[in-house]
């Protein structure tokens, strides 16, 4: 169950695809908010062996947010505890459909993504004397600053993950500082499952022409939104200063114009002919298109403690693509980056001279960013590939409703 599009969720269709071929029926309950991603949708759940449920966005659930969230408010600020349908609501999404199309739906195991999925995963897991599951892909909790607007927020989370992820027979992380982080915030143990790919996908890369044409290097980042809180000011005045001729393409919507104001950063620092936008595309074709490049980008900020913590599927697609990674000194990447090798460069976002000195050592260095590429490429095939991943994943499963089965099952 999760709250956003399939396409905007391939942690979810993975996972789906994984316990489906592991012989498991699965049933996939999923929204359809986002017009973009529609066609994306289409195809995910056209090629899908297992059962989709798609939930069309509902003008009642916006009052219903609007109504809950002052509510909640006010009991906080009254020290009272906000009743979860309440502090689900008010957290914002589709809870309330989520809840009603879970009820619907009978199962052994609710498997929930993102916060308010989790509520309606545990409704349903009690109406149906059923097996609880989550997947933190974020650390959720953590996801806010420290401002008013978003204290409230993470109250909130907190008050459902409190009640909830006690009950859950298990819980799956996306990287091992979330995974800690969960365990100290709430006693748990969750098991981390990598945000990897498919080894197929890597399969399908062809021979493609490089993005430009030059002795320099070919930078490349790529998310389901440009945004301008991901590093990339740092990398492009980075660009503005190496002695190397780098150009930089930009993969994502550019719906709230984030791109726009980099190229005109690009241009106050003379580079804005080297930085290119490109449009969204299929999450299946994301290491396909990342193959042509020299390096790419995973330059998460300190902007929330989620961001420190967390590993993104960027690190994991350039692995799998044969393409070496700059990642900025986060905790998490920090921690992962003695692992790759020289697969991985860790740079400081603030000081964009140390960035551009990088860049110029790999540009006047063939040898060293061919060595980088096949490292990168032996990890993507050997370790870092959903392949390995998803044989953790079905064994906690296995392992959760094998205790059920035992038991345990009444008290969920």
């Amino acid at each position: 169950m999760s709250p956003g599009n399939l396409s905007s969720n391939p942690r979810l269709v993975k996972e789906a695809d994984a316990l489906q071929e592991a012989g498991y029926d699965v049933t996939v309950i999923a929204c359809d908010y986002t017009g973009a991603l529609k066609a994306f949708d289409d195809e995910i759940a056209g090629d899908a062996p297992w059962t989709v449920i798609r939930l069309p966005r509902r003008r009642s659930e916006r009052y219903l947010n609007a109504i809950a969230r002052p509510a909640a408010r006010a009991l906080s600020a009254a020290r009272l505890p906000v009743p979860i349908p309440v502090a689900a609501n008010a957290y914002g999404g589709p809870s309330a459909s989520l809840t009603a199309a879970a009820a619907a739906v009978h199962a052994d195991l609710y498997i929930a993504h993102y916060v308010p999925a989790l509520p309606a995963a545990a409704a349903a897991a009690r109406r149906h004397r059923a097996t609880l599951g989550f997947d933190a892909e974020d650390f959720h909790s953590g996801e806010g600053t420290d401002s008013p607007a978003t204290s409230l927020q993470t109250e909130l989370v907190m008050r459902i993950e409190r009640a909830c992820l006690p009950r859950c027979a298990y819980i799956t992380a996306s990287s091992p500082l979330i995974a800690e982080a969960y365990a100290k915030r709430y006693g748990v143990a969750p098991t981390t499952v990598l945000n990897v790919f498919p080894k197929t996908m890597a399969a399908s890369i062809e021979a493609v022409a490089p993005p430009r044409q030059n002795d320099g290097l070919t930078a490349y980042w790529f998310s389901q939104t440009i945004g301008l809180d991901r590093g990339l000011q740092s990398f492009i005045q980075a660009m503005a200063r190496s002695r190397a001729h780098v150009t930089l393409d930009i993969r994502g919507s550019n719906r709230w114009g984030h791109g726009d104001r980099l190229v005109e950063m690009g241009r106050q620092l003379g580079v804005a002919e080297r930085i290119r936008l490109l449009p969204m595309a299929p999450p299946g074709e994301m290491v396909k298109l990342a193959s042509p490049y020299d390096i790419g980008l995973s330059l998460e900020t300190d902007v929330s403690e989620n961001r420190r913590l967390c590993l993104t599927n960027k690190v994991f697609t350039y692995l799998l693509a044969g393409v070496p990674t700059m990642m900025s000194d986060t905790p998490a990447q920090r921690a992962l980056a003695p692992q790759l090798g020289a697969a991985a460069a860790l740079v400081s976002l603030s000081d964009p001279d140390a960035m551009a000195r990088t860049l110029d050592e790999l540009a006047s260095s063939p040898q060293a960013l061919a060595g980088a590429k096949a490292t990168a490429l032996e990890l993507g095939r050997r370790r870092y590939n959903w392949d390995v991943e998803k044989g953790i994943l079905v064994d906690a499963v296995t392992a959760a409703l094998d205790r059920a089965a035992g038991g345990s099952r009444c008290r969920h």
